[in-house]
């Protein structure tokens, strides 16, 4: 099932690639977290009764960038250039796109459309890493399913606005 065995996980340049990886998806997400939260604009916003309270985004996205991070460390040492690594990059590069178009552009519809291709791209990430690597398939279910809720959460607010 899995190409990457536990000490694979455990050389020195495993080690520094997953720490790079922590750096950067953490890191990226938290300036565009700072750069983009949410304001007056948001604020002002009508939005449906199962909206989570603002205090909730910031950790279960740590965590989630945590998970995400592992599962592209893991992705990378075992196909580097495989469909798995290309569908991280392509989930990453549009997650981190989603809050500018949201709350720095305010534009809802578009924002809706990013995060479908999101929830599309770890659909598909998760199919791709089953039989390849399964922990890595199973980092991106939290993932997965805050994503499905969340393009719930955009779709409602977009219609209520």
């Amino acid at each position: 099932m899995s190409t990457l065995s536990i000490s694979d996980l455990k050389t020195p340049r495993a080690l520094i690639l997953l720490a790079v990886f922590l750096a950067v998806v953490i890191g990226v997400g938290a300036v565009i977290g700072v750069t983009t939260a949410p304001g007056e604009w948001y604020a002002g916003l009508a939005k449906p009764p199962f909206n989570p309270p603002n205090w909730l985004f910031g950790p279960v996205w740590f965590a989630l960038y945590v998970l995400i991070a592992i599962a592209g460390w893991r992705t990378l040492l075992s196909e580097p250039d495989g469909t798995g690594m290309k569908l991280w990059y392509g989930q990453m590069g549009l997650n981190w796109l989603w809050s500018p178009v949201w709350f720095s552009l305010h534009l809802l519809w578009p924002a809706f459309i990013v995060i479908i291709a999101i929830f599309a791209l770890i659909l598909l990430f998760i199919a791709n890493r089953w039989e390849r690597d399964r922990v890595s398939a199973w980092l991106f279910v939290p993932y997965a399913a805050w994503v499905g809720f969340a393009s719930l959460l955009n779709l409602a607010i977009a219609t209520l606005n």
